[in-house]
């Protein structure tokens, strides 16, 4: 576990669902933030060593949340609620709760632990958090780390497809670029640290990736 900027920690875990024949996405990235008295886990995938250092830094803080910005990426979460009983809640997408008991809606534009805000983006309802407190903007997998930038995950290929990332998804992605963003928390890649607003802008403006 790396702390990557001032109260920001990541570390990586190899993807549950990794294909050995795939050249792309072997491990996964998850973060924790502390917030005041709060320990926000972001999409959080447990490996065992790791959780002593977890349980450090939730001893210093009331309570800890875990944030799920996609359904895919529930993974360690009902772990974290046994482990921390009381002081622990899940927030994630309303679909989540038929694998989750206890699970805790995330409702756009409502304050989440943390301070934290979800934006929708009509992609496979995942819903990207901002952390004002960092200036930290989380991606599930909309948006991921290639070759020192930040892409777009998307299948493109077809003059309609193309089409509908630019007129649809592009929109949609873009009201995050009013957001003072210093780093970008994406779990697939590399995170930007410095320079998170522009890093997406770039990213906007570029075509779509995808490893296949």
């Amino acid at each position: 576990m790396d702390e990557i900027a001032p109260g920001i920690w990541r570390w990586t875990a190899p993807h549950p669902e990794w294909q050995p024949d795939a050249e792309w996405g072997r491990e996964v990235a998850s973060f924790a933030l502390a917030v005041d008295e709060t320990l926000v886990l972001v999409d959080p995938l447990v490996p065992d060593a790791l959780w002593p250092r977890l349980d450090e830094l939730a001893a210093e803080r009331a309570t800890v949340a875990a944030l799920i910005t996609i359904p895919f990426h529930l993974r360690s979460s009902g772990d974290v609620l046994a482990r921390y009983g009381a002081k622990a809640s899940v927030w994630g997408h309303r679909v989540v709760a038929k694998k989750l008991r206890g699970l805790r809606p995330i409702v756009p534009g409502a304050r989440l632990p943390g301070g934290a805000e979800a934006y929708v983006i009509h992609r496979r309802q995942e819903m990207p958090l901002w952390f004002p407190s960092h200036r930290a903007l989380a991606f599930g997998d909309a948006v991921v780390g290639v070759d020192g930038a930040l892409r777009v995950w998307e299948v493109a290929g077809s003059e309609m497809r193309m089409a509908w990332y630019r007129r649809r998804l592009v929109p949609r992605l873009e009201q995050l670029l009013a957001l003072d963003t210093e780093s970008v928390l994406v779990t697939h890649g590399p995170p930007v640290v410095r320079g998170g607003r522009a890093a997406l802008r770039d990213a906007l403006a570029a075509d779509p990736w995808d490893y296949r």
